[in-house]
């Protein structure tokens, strides 16, 4: 696909679909944003909104598998874009793919260890009496940073590793968890409750409306699993690997998260108890309601192993996205990020930048309430607008398009016509008001910071990049290339 094999090939197919089920993580994403849903519709909109979001997401995953399966390269989406668009305006395509996609990782990347430093302030307040402070949020946040761009500093065989056992740990704890919620309360809510009861906290009169918000929840979830894309030029047997490592990530995250929401919403003693939970996290209180402050406090340790274990998946595909996209010069200051230890093979550089990105985008908590929200809508926007563009331009190619080994077949179409009208409504929903009234401490800055990297990537494409970005020819291509082959030698795959 015209790239010199730099990266270390070592990662096997499991590998490859733990990354994308760590970074999933259902014990991350559905427990961080479990007070949003019991606000935001609650019950009802929790196990419903889970069901319909999780197939709507595998229909959007098959779509981006088969082309997985065509070009399995860590550059992903943004290089789908430009092998599918028409040669004269395929760079187009390919670089606004690649900034919306940077804008979705980096959030994601905050969204996830923005959960997991709200989870270990929340256990620290239980155990210690410490007192969770915006503040300190932030300082647990950066430290979770630090700690996840240090093990990805190390290389990709220790990820590998920490991944694999991550996929037992998720499968493993949602089964205690949920088998202690079962069994060991003697008050559990009815069914009637858990799939019908529905609750708004927003301050909107619409009942439809809070119904559209609440698939936050569930959507937030289901992103980041593109990352086997990214991880795929480590990846043996690319061409199936990546595209099965999507697929099943999503439904086995699908099935998972559906038995932990249930599991912890048939277990609520207190509904307002926990929603005023002085943790800050209703799932803690929900444990320490149902299960006693012993045994409570282990469970929570259990969830924040694996929201720790999602971050730092995420910062390594994070990474490899900052990776692949400066390659092709497409950041500021490319030369730096697009490096490759020699000790290591791996984008150093590029996993402390992926670090930082996403403490910028939490530092807005220190101020906005609602600031948390607003990064997972980031991170569902930004993804998705990435994820479909490819979807989009492989429909107007039609039969033209060369498959891979890995494809749907007479499904093609309308499975991508479907991701296609689920990503540009879900687009629209996630930028709008969250709570009313609207006001500097509740609005919603989704739609700023997508419309700030928009407007940037539009300056930089029309002042300049239209004339370099993937045009071989042009000298600052060629000069990129020159770098590139002082990087360390290839690893034989």
């Amino acid at each position: 696909m015209g790239y010199t094999q730099v990266l270390a090939r070592r990662m096997s197919a499991f590998s490859n679909y733990a990354v994308s089920f760590t970074i999933i993580s259902v014990l991350s994403g559905c427990l961080t944003l479990y007070l949003f849903g019991m606000n935001t519709g609650g019950p009802a909109v929790i196990t419903w909104g889970w069901v319909g979001v999780g197939l709507m997401t595998l229909i959007v995953g098959l779509a981006m598998a088969e082309i997985c399966s065509a070009y399995p390269t860590s550059a992903g989406l943004y290089f789908w874009a430009h092998r599918l668009a028409p040669p004269c305006s395929a760079a187009a395509w390919a670089w606004f793919t690649g900034w919306f996609n940077v804008l979705g990782q980096v959030a994601v990347t905050a969204g996830i260890d923005f959960g997991a430093a709200s989870f270990l302030g929340a256990y620290l307040n239980l155990e210690f009496g410490f007192v969770v402070t915006p503040g300190r949020t932030i300082l647990l946040f950066a430290a979770i940073l630090v700690l996840h761009g240090l093990l990805n500093t190390f290389g990709v065989r220790i990820v590998a590793l920490l991944n694999s056992v991550s996929v037992w740990w998720h499968v493993l704890g949602v089964g205690v968890i949920v088998g202690a919620l079962a069994f060991v309360p003697d008050h559990h809510q009815s069914t009637t409750f858990v799939f019908t009861h529905f609750v708004n906290n927003t301050g909107w009169g619409s009942g439809l409306y809070v119904v559209l918000l609440g698939l936050l929840m569930a959507q937030y979830t289901f992103t980041g699993y593109d990352a086997s894309a990214h991880m795929t030029e480590e990846t043996r047997d690319a061409s199936t690997a990546g595209p099965r490592g999507i697929v099943q990530s999503i439904w086995t995250s699908w099935i998972a998260g559906f038995v932990l929401l249930l599991g912890f919403t048939y277990a609520i003693q207190s509904y307002q108890g926990a929603v005023d939970s002085p943790t800050g996290a209703p799932p803690a209180q929900i444990l320490l309601d149902a299960l006693g402050a012993t045994a409570g406090k282990l469970l929570l340790l259990v969830v924040i192993g694996a929201q720790l274990f999602c971050g730092m998946a995420s910062v390594t595909a994070n990474s490899r996205m900052i990776y692949a996209f400066s390659r092709d010069g497409a950041l500021p200051f490319s030369r730096v990020w697009h490096t490759v230890s020699p000790r290591t093979r791996t984008p150093v550089a590029a996993v402390w930048l992926a670090a930082m990105g996403a403490l910028v985008l939490g530092l807005p908590y220190l101020i906005n309430a609602t600031a948390y929200a607003a990064v997972t809508s980031i991170a569902v926007i930004g993804l998705y607008i990435a994820y479909v563009i490819p979807t989009l331009l492989r429909l107007r190619k039609g039969e033209a398009f060369e498959r891979g080994p890995w494809h749907l077949g007479r499904w093609s179409r309308p499975i991508g016509v479907v991701a296609v009208v689920w990503v540009v409504t879900i687009t629209i929903l996630f930028m709008l008001p969250q709570v009313s009234p609207v006001t500097a401490d509740t609005f919603n800055y989704a739609p700023v910071a997508v419309l700030a990297v928009l407007g940037f990537a539009a300056a930089w494409w029309f002042a300049s990049a239209r004339h370099w970005f993937l045009n071989r020819d042009h000298p600052k291509t060629k000069a990129l290339e020159r770098h590139r082959a002082a990087s360390p030698e290839p690893l034989d795959p």
